[in-house]
């Protein structure tokens, strides 16, 4: 097998545990928002339901990521996988920017945001080696 070859599946692997991940993440915001909302950094509050929009929203978001990440995966087309990925790196950065700016908790902006935004252009630059 040659050493691209490794690298693309690699590249294909790691995709897929972001896409695994940000569904995941969608997936709570839809079942347990409040617990969500904490975990990106933000409490809300317990009083917020299930069926709060904004947070319903941003579930459904997530999610739809996570599958275009999978669709992407299917395509076998490493160079636009590389630049979706790229391109969706706006949401964790843009994630770390809400949490701090709305006086969230900087261990989850620092923590959690940028460091999957790392992930995702580091598993780019796997998929263009």
């Amino acid at each position: 097998m040659s050493e691209h070859v490794r690298r693309t599946d690699l590249g294909y692997a790691l995709s897929g545990l972001v896409g695994l991940g940000i569904t995941v993440v969608g997936t709570r915001f839809l079942v347990s928002p409040a617990k969500a909302a904490a975990a990106y950094g933000i409490s809300v509050g317990q009083e917020v339901s299930g069926a709060d929009p904004y947070l319903s929203v941003k579930g459904v978001r997530d999610v739809a990521s996570g599958l275009m990440t999978f669709v992407l995966i299917a395509a076998r087309e490493p160079r636009v996988l590389a630049g979706f990925l790229v391109a969706a790196t706006v949401i964790p950065v843009g994630d770390a920017v809400i949490v701090l700016r709305r006086g969230g908790r900087k261990s989850t902006a620092y923590g959690v945001h940028v460091p999957t935004a790392a992930a995702m252009v580091a598993t780019a630059a796997i998929l263009l080696g």
